[in-house]
């Protein structure tokens, strides 16, 4: 049986639902963007939009003239600290999800939305224990 990865729902301290994905082997791969979602199927309903755009194209901001993409797409940029970073946009321009951690290598960080896309299709949905 092929390994499979979970997005793992939670509730925060201030109420809002946020989800993690993680690979078989635990590792986390992504995390919802923004605040959080007001319930639960909200939360839910942002994993299955995350399934449903993972193959989008990557718009590439480090370039010096950057083709800009319609939505849906993966936003592949540098942060302050110099870590290449990607967050996935859904059809309607919402930030769905992020990287957790920044990578050292532009290449590092196309490899993590592949995995993002891995592991995402047929994830289990499941709670925080």
């Amino acid at each position: 049986m092929e390994p499979k990865g979970h997005f793992v729902y939670y509730k925060t301290e201030k109420g809002y639902y946020n989800y993690r994905l993680k690979a078989s082997n635990n590792e986390t791969i992504a995390v919802s963007g923004g605040t959080g979602y007001s319930s639960l199927s909200a939360c839910k309903a942002g994993i299955e939009s995350v399934r449903a755009n993972v193959n989008a194209h990557i718009e590439d901001q480090t370039l010096a003239k950057p083709e800009t993409l319609t939505h849906p797409k993966f936003e592949l940029y540098k942060d302050k600290a110099g870590k290449y970073r990607y967050r996935l946009k859904a059809g309607n321009g919402e930030l769905i999800c992020v990287c957790e951690d920044g990578y050292a290598t532009k290449d590092g960080c196309k490899r993590g939305i592949q995995s993002l896309a891995k592991w995402a299709a047929d994830s289990d949905v499941i709670p925080e224990k």
